[in-house]
């Protein structure tokens, strides 16, 4: 007779398996962000402009950034200079981040620019939220929390409060969830101890009844024959 799993030990195997779904699910879900090259041209239009050259301060309205294919808009931005070589700009209204084949959208953000080209994003909001074409699937992953962290030069998106995930058919939920885009590795909850903080659903795949049409039609009744006259 086989002998049985004590508690603790059917407890780690469960979070172990937890863990091998939760990491397929994030992969295919999180948004491949692209880098940006400091060689390509910042573009920056605003419908109007505040410069003040004593506190070293610029305040821009409806603003929108361009650098290759990203671009970054907001009703309202204040930056500590012009010099994308190392500045911090603060965004607010109607944040949208665009990325090929997705978005990150939010109520504020802040952006850090380095060496002439976007470093770091972060977006927060209630909920901050970004989608991403799945080029496998063509599904439409989607994410939301109450913050979304997006590293550029290190290609980490880091998702902390009330964070969720899905490919489109399965999800995962945590409080932090951090995606390694060049490692292909997930983290979700790091360090956490709450025995129920990643909660994950896999929605099984529908399968046809062989034989079966779903997009058939039902064959209508004839019409009643109509009496001569």
């Amino acid at each position: 007779m086989a002998a049985s799993f004590p508690d603790a030990a059917r407890t780690r195997l469960a979070a172990a398996i937890a863990c091998c779904f939760a990491a397929g699910l994030v992969v295919a879900a999180a948004p491949e962000l692209p880098r940006p090259s400091k060689d390509l041209p910042i573009d920056l239009v605003a419908a109007s402009s505040d410069f003040d050259y004593k506190q070293n301060t610029l305040l821009f309205k409806q603003v929108k950034i361009t650098q290759g294919p990203m671009i970054v808009e907001a009703q309202q931005a204040t930056a500590t200079g012009l010099n994308f070589e190392n500045s911090e700009w603060t965004l607010s209204g109607q944040v949208r981040i665009t990325v090929p084949d997705g978005k990150l959208t939010s109520s504020d953000a802040r952006v850090t620019f380095r060496d002439n080209q976007i470093a770091k994003a972060l977006i927060r909001g209630t909920p901050a939220e970004f989608e991403q074409r799945v080029k496998e699937t063509q599904q439409l992953a989607k994410g939301h929390a109450k913050s979304i962290e997006y590293d550029v030069q290190a290609g980490v998106v880091r998702l902390d409060g009330d964070a969720w995930l899905t490919d489109g058919v399965n999800t995962i939920r945590g409080n932090t969830l951090v995606y390694d885009i060049a490692k292909q590795r997930v983290a979700a909850n790091p360090g956490g101890t709450d025995p129920g903080g990643v909660r994950i659903t896999i929605n099984p795949k529908s399968q046809d009844k062989p034989g079966a049409k779903p997009d058939a039609k039902p064959a209508e009744p004839p019409a009643p024959a109509v009496p001569k006259q």
